[in-house]
């Protein structure tokens, strides 16, 4: 897909569900809001947003991504959009579980990870399709616009390689590689 915006994505900022290695999805089932910390990421997100000339915010609906978008909003003067597709992955089950249930559950890493269905939950797969989707929608809306996209690390990360084109098991590879996108990380998206 040709990209008819320049998009940024941003991680909200560390949350609580951070800090205790908790899965948080929706709906939720915990208050996790973000830590003083992660609030002093994303001020610092919002001095480098200040440049960028950011037309439209698009946000994850849930309370750390909220808070997130409310301090960028506050510091662009732009209302922020929600949209549940850019929610975390739905992990189902394993919702307000810690992390390492989860790891334990999933497959070690390749295709079989992404094909992993969670009881009551969503595969990377499906959660892949979710975040393209919203981005074939606001690409054929818009045209020449600055666009930040507020969301979660999974997500956001399998949006990035599916616009580079980087396959499932090359994943991983880029997550060796130190390409995780940290809690309060800004990045362009680009093909």
């Amino acid at each position: 897909m040709k990209l008819n915006n320049k998009y940024y994505i941003l991680r909200h900022g560390q949350a609580l569900s951070n800090v205790k290695d908790i899965m948080s999805c929706w709906p939720e089932k915990g208050r996790f809001p973000l830590t003083q910390k992660g609030k002093k990421q994303i001020r610092a997100a919002a001095k480098k947003l200040k440049n960028q000339g950011i037309d439209l915010i698009f946000s994850s609906d849930l309370l750390r991504t909220k808070q997130t978008s409310e301090i960028i909003s506050r510091a662009l003067k732009i209302k922020p959009k929600y949209d549940k597709r850019l929610r975390e992955q739905n992990v189902g089950v394993f919702n307000k579980r810690p992390i390492k249930e989860l790891r334990f559950f999933l497959p070690p890493k390749g295709e079989k990870r992404f094909s992993a269905k969670l009881e009551k939950g969503e595969t990377y797969n499906e959660l892949k399709k979710r975040m393209y989707d919203f981005l074939k929608d606001i690409n054929k809306k818009y045209k020449g616009k600055n666009i930040l996209i507020i969301s979660h690390e999974l997500p956001l990360s399998l949006l990035e390689i599916k616009v580079k084109g980087i396959s499932n098991k090359d994943f991983y590879q880029r997550k060796n590689q130190d390409k995780r996108l940290n809690t309060g990380e800004l990045r362009e998206l680009c093909n």
